[in-house]
C-alpha cells in the first residue's frame, strides 16, 4: 500500500534520502578521471578546490582521495545531510545558492559537474553565477563544468517517461520539453518505503535549460573569463550536432599573477 504526500515537494527534499541508489550506474569514477585529467591540462593538479551544486557529495569526496582541498556548495539543505554523512573530515560543505555564493577566499579551481549549470534557466542569472566564479578564483585559476545540449532535451528527453522500480524505492520521471523557452520540465513522483509494505509517495517538479555553446561562451567572455576549451563528454574532441553532454574549460585572466 501507498500514503501519499500532498503537494510538490521542494526539488531534492524527499530525493536527496534515495538519489545515490538511483545514480548506482553512474561511473563516478571514470567523470572523476576525466575531469581530473582536465584539471592538470589547465594548471590545477591540486590546491584549494570548489564544487558547484555538489549534491550529496560522492563527486567531492572523489575529488578530496585525488589530494585536492575540498570546498562543496549546494542549496539543498537535504542533500548536504547526505554528503556530510558520507564525507570524512577535511571537506567544508556549504549551503548556498550558486547565484549568490561567498567564499572567504580565493580558489585554484571551480568545477560544476551532472548538468548542475542547466537548473540556472535565466542567462542573466548564469551570468551571475560565472562573474562569481571569475571573482573567487585565483589569478590564472579554471572553470571546468558540463551542461546538457539542446539536442539531448529536444530530441531524447523531451516527452519521454522514465521509470525504475528497487526494492525500497521506485521513481516515474516525466520529461516535458519546451521549444519556446528550451526548458524541460521533469515531473518526478517517488515511492519510498517507510515500514513494512508501506511506501509513501512525493512529488517533486525540476527544470532545466538547455543552452547553446555559443550562448555559454559569451556569458563566459562577458564574465571575463577566458574560453580554453569545449569538449564532447569524456573526450577531447569537439561537440558535434549529437553530442549529449558539453565540458567547458575557461580561465580567470584579469588579476595580475604573482
Amino acid at each position: 500500500m501507498c500514503e501519499e504526500e500532498n503537494g510538490v515537494c521542494e526539488a531534492y527534499s524527499a530525493f536527496a534520502g534515495v538519489y545515490d541508489i538511483f545514480m548506482d550506474n553512474v561511473p563516478y569514477e571514470q567523470w572523476c578521471d576525466y575531469l581530473c585529467g582536465l584539471l592538470k591540462m589547465f594548471g590545477a593538479p591540486d590546491g584549494l578546490l570548489l564544487e558547484l551544486g555538489c549534491g550529496t557529495g560522492t563527486m567531492t569526496r572523489l575529488l578530496a582521495e585525488r589530494g585536492y582541498d575540498m570546498i562543496g556548495v549546494d542549496d539543498s539543505e537535504d542533500m548536504l545531510a547526505q554528503a556530510r554523512s558520507k564525507s570524512g573530515p577535511g571537506i567544508l560543505y556549504l549551503e548556498q545558492d550558486m547565484r549568490q555564493f561567498e567564499l572567504y577566499g580565493t580558489v585554484k579551481a571551480v568545477v560544476s559537474v551532472c548538468d548542475c549549470m542547466n537548473y540556472i534557466l535565466e542567462p542573466k542569472d548564469l551570468l551571475k553565477v560565472f562573474s562569481l566564479v571569475n571573482n573567487y578564483l585565483d589569478p590564472g585559476g579554471v572553470f571546468i563544468f558540463d551542461m546538457n545540449t539542446i539536442h539531448k532535451y529536444r530530441d531524447l528527453l523531451g516527452r519521454r517517461t522514465i521509470a525504475e522500480d528497487r526494492e525500497d524505492c521506485s521513481f516515474i520521471w516525466d520529461n516535458s520539453y519546451s521549444s519556446s523557452d528550451r526548458i524541460n520540465e521533469y515531473d518526478l513522483t517517488l515511492f519510498i518505503r517507510e515500514k513494512g509494505d508501506i511506501f509513501r509517495r512525493y512529488q517533486e517538479v525540476h527544470r532545466q535549460k538547455a543552452y547553446s555553446v555559443e550562448e555559454v561562451c559569451s556569458l563566459l567572455e562577458q564574465a571575463g573569463l577566458k574560453l580554453m576549451g569545449v569538449y564532447d563528454a569524456f573526450s577531447m574532441e569537439k561537440p558535434d550536432k549529437d553530442s549529449e553532454r558539453v565540458f567547458f574549460a575557461a580561465q580567470e585572466c584579469t588579476k595580475a599573477r604573482e
